[in-house]
């Protein structure tokens, strides 16, 4: 294989981006091809100051707080839009559902893209066929008009559930990235809470989509603005056709005008790798499936959490939103954790310690599990505590308190599992993280649709259990994997071994 090959090769995931200039140059030097352009000190991302790439990381991940967060404030809009559109109630659940169908669909595309066109590109476009896709969805003229945008919604804004995690990777180095890819991990998932919170009041649901659009629009005008380009292989190809431009001479090139895939194939290969590593992955498949039981489980409870707490307790549709910052709560007391676990957390300290000297500073994946077992043990907690005090006679205050574990749990779940996918299997790491959105966006997407026939037929207590049952027996994952992972990760085709 040339050198010039190993180059592009190494580009093929967004996780990989941020090569640095020595490197380059190393590999250049190789080649002995004066018109191969490398990256220099001023165009590494790496080296944006960092007030700039903490405000890029800022602003992505409130960009993926919106896209979510619109996602359950359906939630809370499902009785006005029945009514208007003379529909019944399931047939509104479907709003969720199709939404969350398109954040898991589109990663199989925008990805590939991102590897093509570059981070701004794909932002930019999608962001703003966002925002202009939303209007048919807040002056819907039916029901029909209003589902069908809804998926298509979901589909363009799923571009900061996927690309935004290579571009904290492509601007922070190995030893500084996990505050700021805490700070990104976060934001999806505290986004479904915040969307209840404030939903219930507005006065009219239309509003509700209105107010929306205004902040998308919002964060279209500071992606333009603030947001620079990140993915080092489309610099690179920026710089040669600069210098093509101010020399005369058609000979500058960068590794990505060599690339010998197509973008037809990239995106063929993009979709059906992911359903590869679930088939044939075992490790994969129920690392995913677990993350998936969890995240369905969060988005059946705002189904649940009316039923809990306006049957049971008489509240309404404002204080119902109110009862969800339990879960957000729990979500930042976990992340105010996260130097801890920078360092090492009190109890793995030493354990922490001795493999990253034993393997010379860079420890294996499976250290990246410790987080999981917490919330492996903090997620059924939760839930058995919520289904146990969701008795009418139990004061109201019982089952929020019961969701701070939980919501804690679901942020080291997922962090956790992010991570070990992305060390676990670097060569597709882009893949091994769509097929987790795949699987978690489906279940995300079926849960809301059973939730009532459940809860109708179980009861809140029962119905609750049999939720925190499942994430008992999912619960041994994270420990089963520290253990045999290396084993697993050796005798795997897709895994880094």
């Amino acid at each position: 294989m040339s050198t010039l090959t190993r180059i592009s090769g190494s580009f093929s995931h967004p996780d990989d981006a941020a090569t640095t200039k020595t490197e380059l140059s190393a590999l250049q030097n190789a080649e002995g091809d004066p018109h191969l352009v490398v990256l220099e000190p001023e165009d590494n991302p790496q080296n944006i100051s960092l007030f700039r790439r903490w405000l890029a990381v800022l602003i992505i991940s409130s960009a993926s707080l919106c896209v979510t967060l619109i996602a359950l404030q359906a939630a809370f809009t499902e009785q006005g839009s029945a009514q208007t559109f003379h529909v019944s109630h399931e047939v509104t659940i479907l709003g969720i559902s199709l939404y969350v169908s398109g954040l898991g669909m589109g990663p199989l595309l925008v990805g590939p893209l991102s590897e093509v066109y570059g981070r701004n590109v794909v932002y930019r476009v999608s962001y703003a066929l966002f925002f202009i896709l939303t209007f048919p969805v807040v002056f819907a003229p039916n029901i029909a008009v209003f589902l069908v945008f809804r998926f298509i919604t979901g589909f363009c804004g799923s571009t900061f559930l996927s690309v935004a995690g290579g571009s904290v990777s492509d601007m922070f180095p190995n030893s500084s990235i996990a505050n700021p890819m805490a700070v990104y991990t976060i934001s999806p998932f505290i986004g479904p809470v915040v969307g209840p919170l404030i939903s219930g009041y507005y006065l009219y649901w239309e509003w509700t989509y209105r107010v929306q659009l205004c902040w998308i629009f919002a964060e279209l005008l500071i992606l333009v603005i603030f947001i620079p380009e990140t993915y080092a292989p489309v610099i690179l190809k920026k710089k040669a056709k600069r210098l093509r431009e101010s020399t005369g001479d058609p000979k500058f090139y960068a590794p990505l005008d060599r690339r010998e895939n197509t973008l037809v194939s990239a995106v063929l290969v993009s979709c059906y790798k992911p359903f590869q590593l679930l088939l044939f992955d075992r490790m994969a498949l129920l690392l995913d499936s677990w993350n998936a039981l969890v995240l369905g489980i969060l988005y059946l409870a705002f189904q649940a959490y009316p039923i809990i707490f306006e049957d049971n307790h008489g509240f309404d549709m404002q204080t119902t939103g109110l009862a969800f910052a339990g879960i957000g709560l729990g979500m930042l007391l976990a992340i105010s954790t996260q130097p801890l676990w920078n360092r090492g957390v009190p109890f793995s300290l030493m354990l922490y310690a001795r493999e990253t000297a034993k393997y010379n500073g860079d420890p294996p994946p499976e250290m990246r599990l410790i987080m999981g077992q917490v919330g492996a043990i903090l997620v059924p907690v939760g839930l058995f505590w919520l289904a146990f005090t969701t008795y009418p006679q139990v004061h109201w205050i019982a089952p929020i308190i019961a969701s701070v574990p939980f919501g804690s749990g679901i942020y080291f779940v997922f962090t956790s599992t992010f991570t070990y996918l992305v060390t676990a299997y670097r060569p597709i790491a882009a893949s091994a993280m769509a097929s987790n959105s795949a699987l978690r966006s489906a279940f995300a997407a079926a849960f809301p649709l059973f939730a009532g026939a459940m809860y109708d037929r179980l009861g809140t207590v029962g119905a609750t259990a049999l939720l925190a049952g499942l994430a008992t027996i999912m619960a041994p994952l994270p420990f089963i994997f520290y253990r045999i992972g290396a084993r697993l990760r050796k005798n795997s085709r897709f895994a880094a071994h």
